[in-house]
């Protein structure tokens, strides 16, 4: 068993999920995996079992009944990892927009460097995307600067999804409590970490927008992330 979880979340990646599984496994450091999988129809699931075969210590997966959020799939890969009692727990996209050799670097930022939570920033250092259109670029970016703006917190890249945490920040975060399940989860889960006082480190790295399968970028998930950031400000933290 390693002492770091990397969780990645699917809905109909077939064509990412053996890649991107095998990838991680080849990195230098050891990782174990849990995928966190929302009924995928398209059998992703089948592909993570064949594959436990090979990875039986390392490969994990748990299937949810139906697609219910990226925010309440990582709480309950977090919980998971949890009550396993992994030191370092890593969110990770299965289709390579995050590239895994940079995982070593988000770990090492905790486990060397000292950092509670470690962001794979897209706009620590310039503007490091890559495939997206520009409306999109600018649309991701403003909306960072604009939750910084409005939350106060330190961070260039408040809604990056390549995030590597210690296990004492997910056991103080009041995970029941988190309100958000689209891309603003990513936002609140940053947040409350800051309000906690833990130390965020953001580790610049290049955001590859995906060259197979959907998207599953949507307006109603924008919308959430502009306007729920507002409400979370005013609300703070739950007692």
């Amino acid at each position: 068993m390693s002492d770091t979880l990397v969780i990645i979340p699917t809905y109909n990646e077939k064509e990412n999920i053996e890649a991107i599984i095998r990838a991680t496994f080849s990195q230098e450091k050891k990782f174990d995996v849990l995928v966190v999988d929302d009924n995928s129809p398209d059998e992703t699931a089948s592909i993570v079992e064949s594959l436990q075969k090979e990875y039986p210590e390392q490969l994990y997966i748990e299937k949810r009944a139906g697609k219910n959020g990226l925010g309440t799939a990582y709480i309950h890969g977090f919980k998971w990892a949890i009550e396993k009692k992994y030191d370092y727990i890593i969110e990770m996209d299965a289709d390579f927009s995050h590239n895994p050799k940079d995982l070593i670097r988000l770990y090492n930022a905790c486990a060397v460097e000292g950092a509670d939570v470690s962001v794979g920033s897209r706009y620590s250092v310039g503007v490091n995307v890559v495939n997206w259109p520009m409306r999109r670029v600018l649309l991701s970016y403003f909306a960072s600067k604009y939750v910084r703006f409005i939350t106060g917190i330190p961070i260039h890249d408040t809604t990056a999804g390549f995030v590597c945490w210690k296990r004492e920040v997910l056991e103080t975060i009041k995970l029941d409590k988190i309100k958000f399940v689209g891309y603003a989860f990513q936002i609140e889960m940053k947040f409350k970490a800051w309000k906690h006082k833990f130390k965020i480190k953001e580790v610049s790295v290049i955001f590859t927008d995906r060259t197979l399968g959907e998207s599953k970028m949507s307006g109603s998930i924008v919308s959430e992330a502009l306007f729920g950031v507002i409400k979370m400000r005013l609300n703070g933290l739950p007692k």
